[in-house]
């Protein structure tokens, strides 16, 4: 089963990432927890994202869409970056999630998959 793990970072975290007196030791923590992933075979997908001051949200308003500059949810912790793994249940899901080295305040959302249905596999189909 594929379940999303969802990573979440607080504005200190996002710029340690880029920060050149904060950016080693943040990544020293992050690469090993994403080589594990990688050496278990179990990642499907996964990316990691700007900051959430250079989103984009488009929300329907009144017949239209109204684009508005930063992320979608004004919050504290931001979506930093996802993995979608393929393992056997939530409990192995939740075990993966927990060896994420998140910080003080951040943390990881792990969440199921819709299954793949026959309209999705036609749609791939088509598109070649």
């Amino acid at each position: 089963m594929h379940y999303t793990l969802l990573f979440y970072q607080s504005a200190d975290e996002f710029s340690a990432r880029a920060d050149p007196k904060k950016r080693e030791a943040f990544w020293a923590s992050f690469v090993p927890y994403m080589k594990a992933l990688q050496d278990a075979g179990i990642v499907v997908a996964g990316a990691g994202l700007q900051p959430p001051a250079t989103a984009t949200s488009l929300r329907p308003r009144e017949g239209a869409h109204r684009v508005q500059d930063g992320p979608f949810a004004d919050t504290k912790e931001q979506l930093g970056g996802f993995f979608i793994i393929d393992v056997p249940d939530i409990d192995t899901a939740l075990k993966w999630a927990a060896r994420y080295p998140a910080g003080p305040e951040g943390g990881v959302e792990v969440r199921p998959n819709l299954p793949r249905t026959d309209h999705d596999r036609m749609a791939e189909i088509a598109a070649g």
